[in-house]
């Protein structure tokens, strides 16, 4: 069983900041920032790829209301919110979670995207071939 179904079903204790009946939001262990916390279905499901719709929804809202939280009592107003799906993306727990990462000016948190120059015609190729998928 995944760490994430053990944690939810109450068999590996975590620090809970927020529960109701679809998620389960708790302080990661490895606290890459002061605050970093999860959120996590409580049903398994591997990825974004696989989470239902209606999940997809009130996770939204989940955000939302955890991010606030963070924000109010860690007296934030910076947030990172990452999600990664499979393994070349960085998941490492193939059970679908939200990391939610309070932001400090002394931080040292270090997230950095590659810069990949394409032409005109190019972008106008992968706009038509994502929209023909639609």
């Amino acid at each position: 069983m995944c760490i994430f179904c053990q944690i939810v079903k109450g068999e590996i204790p975590c620090y809970k900041v927020y529960e109701d009946d679809d998620f389960i939001a708790f302080l990661d262990i490895s606290q890459a920032t002061v605050g970093h916390t999860l959120i996590v279905p409580k049903i398994h499901v591997e990825n974004i790829f696989s989470l239902p719709l209606d999940l997809q929804k009130k996770l939204a809202i989940v955000i939302n209301l955890v991010s606030n939280q963070l924000k109010k009592t860690l007296s934030i107003s910076n947030l990172n919110i990452l999600n990664n799906n499979g393994p070349l993306a960085g998941q490492t727990v193939s059970h679908f979670h939200v990391h939610l990462l309070p932001r400090y000016a002394d931080d040292d948190l270090q997230i950095t995207f590659a810069s990949h120059q394409i032409s005109s015609t190019e972008f106008i190729t992968l706009q038509q071939k994502i929209l023909a998928k639609s």
